[in-house]
């Protein structure tokens, strides 16, 4: 994860991880979620939310997925830029706001009673940094 912290969150059950994303104002900020797919079979549809994950769906959806192609946005700042049928259905955030802040579910439905794969991410969008070089100095010339 270039310039993110990924951490690692495991649970009894069904597979939980999660990561912490860093981002700043105006940049995209894209959220990693990944699941396998090793045939055609594996392809899956899933959906990004807002808020934890609950125990079916996702909260607050903000995009779904058939597996093949995007079904379902609730804003056009939210894009799946990865391969869908390879398994990176990772979030991108387009020009983010402080307001994206906050914790983003990824539900990966995978068949059969509790098998979805779900994680729980919580992204932090940053202002930039206001340079801290020294302001200009003018000084005024003495009349005599």
């Amino acid at each position: 994860c270039a310039q993110q912290l990924c951490l690692s969150l495991f649970s009894p059950g069904p597979t939980v991880s999660g990561s912490l994303v860093k981002g700043k104002v105006g940049q995209n900020v894209t959220v990693p979620c990944f699941y396998s797919v090793r045939r055609e079979q594996d392809i899956t549809s899933m959906c990004w939310g807002r808020g934890k994950c609950p125990a079916s769906k996702c909260y607050q959806t903000i995009i779904w997925t058939d597996g093949w192609k995007v079904t379902q946005r609730s804003d056009s700042r939210y894009i799946l830029k990865g391969n869908l049928v390879m398994g990176d259905v990772s979030l991108t955030i387009v020009n983010a706001v402080e307001a994206d802040s906050g914790t983003y579910c990824c539900r990966v439905e995978i068949s059969g009673l509790f098998n979805d794969q779900i994680s729980n991410h919580n992204v932090v969008v940053e202002k930039a940094r206001i340079s801290t070089a020294s302001p200009h100095t003018y000084t005024s010339e003495k009349t005599s």
